[in-house]
């Protein structure tokens, strides 16, 4: 019979008659009631089945279905004019509370079951997650950004009157303020003993299924907000970020680096190589870039007098997207004078291992499985060693060959002429860019724990100074966990005519392989965004500029904070760490 009567009272809502809504309103007042929960069917247009447990979970699975949806959003806009019309405002201004819920749980564990604090008063707010009605009680579990406690309603503190008004207008997912003294319940569940609430805000749309949550991947990331109400563990990743970026930019502070910020719209593309995002500038009538790095002004600051500096910010990249790439993602870039890559390394683990005792107090983390031990000295090795350890091959003894190192590393990677993963390898235009392509391909994801790969080949590392006792190397590192790479460093270079020179060559490079690229696509219609090379790489003259003016000897590092996070909170995808990821549009 309860159920019963709860069915006719949300039926009752959608025949609120268009002469009732027309009378003049009352004075517009807070809603302030004594707390009594309907149950979960009373947002649903159909009667209920007699099991409670079944109700709701015929109730929430019934949430996913559109045409469900729009008829309780259709019920709830009914209460939203009903509660007006009797001088209710389903949307407050404000709300004072005195505790959140978790300050609640730790302040008062000591409470024996059954005991009440009668003379303790305590105001809360948060989100109706869960409800559960057994004869003359109510209880109802709200959620803040703290944790959850339950209220505890009694329906003999109610009018009838009151009683008609909660079980009409209250649904899982109104946010709502509640004033009352402190209970443990004989079952031990602390809770809030309600003497009076408000509606501070009415919600339109129901949650999803509570037992089966939002498990759409899609939906989560394109619906974060969703995600984070039926998942609360989502937030914890965002605490965690918040950590991450804290405690970095303390360790900078620390070592005497000073913050600045530089460019996002570049009339340049420099820093990097990689495709831009360009836009339009209409006042200017010029093209723009959004930075692919922010390294080319950093230097420029080192050039100006500023000897430690960093910057963490977004940076963008038109390139593809996968569990490890984000259109736009966050990076910290730091630039020390009078130091070298050496320096570099010793920053990377400092950073990374404060960061991994600030969120997890300890140096060893899992992840997806595998323990990760941050525990310092990392492993040093440079590329040639890893490519030679994993394959046998010495790119050292071909010299300039490039047709017998590409002969040498097709044979390895059973590379066939005519495939598809020849395009890349057939466009490398040194042996240095084929000693890359293999150590990509075969060494990266093999590089589990914490390692330094260092000295690169000059061809790929335009801004890393030639190395000091290895000719055609350059002092360059990239820090790589979990097969990832977390980080990239240099020992910068200072001379600009090399400067000038690396540039002219890069851009050579890139105008002979999408040459080939173009070449090789042109019948094929299906080509892969990831392969276009028909943007145009230019000079940045006001960075070799500014290097004519003399840049004293320096190291620079960038760390992506993104990748970081996924590391120290077990996340598989970059989408799980970034609050709202680039997606494609819904067909």
């Amino acid at each position: 019979m309860e159920a019963l009567r709860v069915w006719r009272a949300s039926s009752n809502l959608l025949s609120f008659t268009a002469s009732r809504a027309a009378k003049a309103a009352p004075a517009v007042r807070p809603l302030s009631l004594h707390v009594r929960c309907c149950s979960p069917a009373a947002a649903t247009t159909k009667p209920p089945p007699p099991p409670p447990q079944d109700r709701r979970r015929r109730s929430a699975s019934s949430s996913t279905s559109t045409s469900d949806r729009e008829s309780i959003r259709a019920i709830r806009l009914k209460k939203v004019e009903e509660l007006r019309g009797k001088g209710y405002e389903p949307y407050a201004y404000k709300w004072n509370r005195t505790h959140t819920t978790k300050e609640l749980q730790d302040g008062y564990t000591h409470l024996e079951n059954g005991e009440v604090c009668a003379d303790v008063s305590v105001s809360i707010a948060g989100r109706i997650v869960a409800r559960r009605a057994f004869g003359k009680l109510v209880f109802m579990t709200i959620r803040d950004d703290s944790g959850t406690i339950q209220l505890y309603c009694e329906k003999d503190s109610l009018t009838e009157e009151q009683f008609e008004q909660l079980k009409s207008f209250i649904d899982i997912g109104d946010i709502i303020g509640a004033n009352g003294s402190i209970k443990k319940t004989e079952k031990g569940e602390l809770s809030v003993y309600v003497k009076n609430f408000e509606i501070l805000t009415k919600s339109l749309l129901p949650l999803p299924d509570k037992y089966h949550g939002l498990t759409d991947v899609d939906k989560r990331y394109r619906q974060r907000y969703v995600d984070m109400i039926a998942n609360p563990e989502v937030a914890d990743v965002f605490r965690t970020r918040a950590k991450v970026v804290s405690e970095i930019r303390k360790t900078m502070e620390s070592f005497g680096f000073i913050e600045v910020e530089t460019p996002v719209l570049q009339g340049a593309a420099g820093g990097a190589e990689a495709r831009p995002f360009i836009t339009h500038h209409n006042s200017l009538q010029r093209d723009l870039f959004l930075r692919i790095a922010t390294e080319l002004h950093l230097k420029r600051m080192l050039v100006g007098g500023l000897e430690k500096v960093y910057e963490l910010g977004r940076i963008f990249r038109n390139e593809g997207i996968s569990t490890r790439h984000n259109p736009e993602f966050t990076t910290i870039e730091m630039y020390e004078a009078y130091s070298d890559y050496e320096s570099m390394m010793n920053l990377a683990e400092e950073i990374v291992t404060r960061c991994a005792m600030a969120t997890h107090g300890k140096l060893r983390v899992d992840y997806q499985g595998t323990e990760i031990s941050l525990e310092r000295p990392w492993r040093r090795e440079t590329m040639h060693s890893l490519v030679k350890e994993a394959t046998g091959i010495d790119f050292n003894s071909f010299g300039e060959d490039v047709e017998s190192a590409k002969n040498a590393a097709r044979g390895f990677l059973g590379i066939k002429t005519e495939s598809s993963d020849n395009i890349s390898l057939q466009a490398c235009s040194s042996v240095g860019h084929i000693l890359n392509e293999v150590f990509e391909t075969v060494v990266e994801s093999s590089l589990v724990q914490p390692t330094f790969v260092l000295d690169y080949p000059v061809e790929i590392s335009p801004l890393a100074k030639a190395h000091r006792r290895c000719a055609g190397l350059t002092e360059r590192f990239e820090l790589f966990i979990c097969g990832r790479e977390i980080g990239n460093a240099f020992s910068e270079l200072t001379d600009p005519i090399d400067q000038r020179g690396r540039f002219e060559n890069q851009i050579k490079q890139h105008n002979a392989k999408r040459a080939a690229m173009n070449k090789e696509v042109k019948s094929n219609e299906g080509k892969d965004d990831d392969d276009d090379f028909s943007y145009e790489v230019s000079l940045d003259e006001d960075f070799l500029t500014s290097l004519e003016y003399g840049m004293p000897p320096a190291s620079g590092m960038g760390l992506g904070i993104d990748r970081l996070v996924m590391l120290l909170t077990n996340s598989a995808s970059i989408r799980d760490v970034i609050a709202f990821p680039v997606l494609k549009i819904q067909q």
